[in-house]
């Protein structure tokens, strides 16, 4: 990897660092580090500072995953500067936007968010009506059950199958969706456990244990 190639991943890391929801805490005088679940994601922005604000959380977090996936890997082929598959290239763009999202380097390294809304970018970028589908199917599994959790980890499941049906299991895409769904299944574990037991945030609904 030559060194144009190099700055554009360390790039990506650090958008994908920038803590949308942390600065939009801190706009209010709050840190939502120790508020609502203490994640630094869209949903807890929701559940602390409004829909609203959440919205805009929610995109900004997307937007950091699918600009560098998007412009990058097509900067770089147009001034002869890619010397690797630009798929490739572009699935590790992504990757370090998602890993600066999760361990964002303008927090110390400390906890970001889950990842979701950042993924969600990133695979926007990579194969949009595959993501769109997905997509679809979490505000479905959202506005059904009311459980977010639950439609991050449908959606995560449902994006491997459709890339699966539509590109072929041999795709790149395919192999990273698995990856990054498994990597959102393991910053989802809390939330499993609670969905297991009926003590997860339901919007809308009381859990069991807040009931």
């Amino acid at each position: 990897m030559n060194g144009k190639a190099l700055l554009a991943v360390v790039v990506s890391y650090l958008l994908g660092s920038i803590p949308a929801a942390y600065i939009a805490g801190k706009a209010k005088g709050i840190d939502l580090r120790k508020h609502g679940s203490g994640n630094l994601g869209a949903t807890n922005v929701m559940r602390v500072l409004g829909p609203k604000i959440a919205l805009v959380v929610f995109l900004f977090d997307m937007a950091k995953g699918a600009l560098p996936v998007y412009f990058f890997p097509r900067w770089l082929s147009s001034a002869g500067a890619l010397n690797a598959d630009p798929i490739f290239f572009a699935i590790l763009c992504g990757v370090a936007a998602i890993f600066g999202h999760a361990r964002p380097i303008y927090l110390g390294f400390g906890k970001g968010g889950k990842g979701v809304a950042t993924a969600a970018g990133v695979f926007l970028a990579l194969a949009p009506m595959q993501t769109l589908f997905a997509l679809v199917v979490f505000g479905l599994v959202l506005f059904l059950s009311g459980y977010v959790s639950l439609g991050s980890l449908t959606a995560a499941v449902v994006l491997p199958i459709v890339l699966a049906a539509t590109k072929g299991v041999r795709s790149p895409l395919f192999t990273i969706s698995i990856a990054i769904a498994l990597f959102v299944f393991w910053t989802h574990r809390a939330n499993i456990a609670r969905l297991r037991s009926g003590e997860e945030h339901r919007f809308g609904r009381k859990a069991k244990g807040q009931g």
